[in-house]
């Protein structure tokens, strides 16, 4: 998926929230995204998700399958949670969500009306309408805000199960919830404009890249990298460029820094 000089603006003559912003995203991807408020963040992931149109620039290799979890959960809708998850659940093409309201403990809140949960079991079913197709770009804005403790402590090892499937997530979070996950890129909004981490130190020679624009350049390989510690070992692994983002999104999973590094000739 890639972003290539994308620009928004609500209006012709207003001005920029988004500006010339590029990006390439690979399969496996976990993106923190970060900014002030009114930096641009929300309007960067309804963009990315493909809910709103590029004033100017294009977005490409978006995913079929797009799971969105807004901020806040348009609650002013007349079902019972139960209702509107069948209701997803059949413009899903008949994606289970019962598995999900499991995992996420939503069992009391089934027979309730929409109108009466509170913003974190509001949330609750915003991630169960994301998740339930099994997206290949899932994108959370501040999923963390307003969520028990339980479901804040299952969220990282979701996205790392979406992400070791294949897909893309992507985070607005200023609670740091994902920052732990092995390979997780860093992106922030600054008046309007998207940058990528460089903070952290370069690699050492014959040592994977692991964040920020060195994953970026990193974005071709076979190679992978256990998490950081004080000494690291580099393992050079040569497999079919068929299976390489499969392989690389599970070597994440596993909590291994991974990226492909270059193709074999």
């Amino acid at each position: 998926m890639r972003l290539s000089h994308v620009s928004f603006r609500y209006r012709r003559r207003d001005a920029l929230i988004i500006e010339d912003a590029d990006a390439e995203l690979s399969p496996g991807d976990v993106i923190e995204l970060t900014g002030v408020n009114g930096a641009g963040k929300s309007t960067l992931l309804r963009l990315l998700a493909g809910l709103a149109r590029p004033s100017a620039g294009t977005i490409t290799g978006r995913p079929a399958v797009v799971g969105f979890a807004p901020d806040r959960f348009p609650t002013g809708q007349p079902f019972t949670v139960t209702h509107y998850l069948r209701h997803m659940s059949r413009v899903r093409g008949g994606a289970r969500w019962e598995p999900w309201a499991e995992r996420l403990a939503m069992g009391h809140l089934l027979g309730l009306p929409l109108g009466e949960l509170s913003k974190g079991s509001a949330h609750k079913v915003g991630l169960v309408q994301a998740l339930m197709a099994e997206p290949g770009l899932l994108i959370l804005d501040e999923p963390f805000a307003g969520l028990d403790a339980d479901t804040r402590a299952a969220l990282p090892a979701i996205a790392a199960e979406v992400a070791a499937g294949g897909g893309i997530v992507i985070a607005s979070d200023h609670q740091g919830g994902l920052r732990a996950l092995p390979g997780v890129r860093n992106w922030s909004v600054v008046a309007g404009r998207l940058k990528e981490s460089t903070s952290h130190a370069p690699p050492a020679v014959g040592q994977v890249a692991t964040t920020g624009q060195d994953a970026a350049a990193a974005r071709h390989s076979g190679s992978f990298a256990g998490p950081a510690e004080p000494r690291h070992a580099t393992v050079e692994v040569r497999l079919p460029a068929a299976d390489v983002q499969r392989f690389v999104a599970r070597m994440r999973a596993e909590g291994y820094q991974a990226r492909e590094i270059e193709e074999s000739r």
